[in-house]
């Protein structure tokens, strides 16, 4: 077996726990308002928060007005990522405008153009952790962390060998510049509320 084909095999076998995972996940009474996703084969479940939400919606509306109505911008949906059962729910996802779904009815990794995510403290770990190192090695080309407890983002870019090469930090209240990047805006942050 070539190396390629192993790769091929185990991305497979992933994908197959995954989908097991999460049918039987949407059998389980999972409080409304909690968002599940997979991160490194363990199950996280993580309460919606109001702070949490407007910071994701004020994200999604700079991404909308930017880029018009036929924007592909998503949250909470699962993309598997690459890694040991990775099915991740990003808080706000862009994809490029060709991305099509798969025969299972979902979206590609390889056309994620920028995620955004909130940070939450049950779950901040990921966040800074494995998720910004499955984000990197997939080349996720804009990575945003908003964490209101902080109160600053922290944006990373140009992934290379599984690490991103570029951080910037910005405190709430500045403007985070993604002009040169596949997302080309500016991200006031002005009205990012902390916890």
């Amino acid at each position: 077996m070539t190396v390629l084909e192993d790769r091929i095999t185990m991305a497979d076998a992933n994908t197959q726990r995954l989908d097991e995972w999460f049918k039987r996940l949407e059998h389980m009474p999972v409080p409304e308002g909690f968002r599940v996703e997979i991160v490194g084969g363990n199950v996280h479940m993580t309460p919606q928060r109001d702070t949490h939400w407007e910071i994701i919606f004020q994200i999604a509306l700079a991404l909308r007005s930017r880029f018009g109505k036929g924007l592909r911008v998503f949250s909470d949906v699962r993309i598997d990522f690459p890694g040991h059962e990775n099915g991740f729910c990003p808080d706000v996802v862009k994809l490029r405008e060709s991305a099509e779904k798969d025969d299972e009815g979902r979206w590609h990794y390889e056309d994620v153009e920028f995620v955004a995510e909130v940070i939450s403290r049950g779950t901040a770990a990921n966040d800074y952790g494995p998720k910004k190192t499955a984000y990197a090695v997939a080349e996720v080309p804009v990575y945003l962390i908003a964490d209101p407890y902080q109160g600053r983002c922290f944006v990373y870019t140009d992934p290379k060998d599984g690490h991103y090469v570029t951080s910037t930090r910005v405190d709430f209240g500045g403007d985070v510049h993604l002009a040169g990047t596949v997302v080309d805006l500016t991200l006031k942050t002005d009205d990012f509320p902390r916890d």
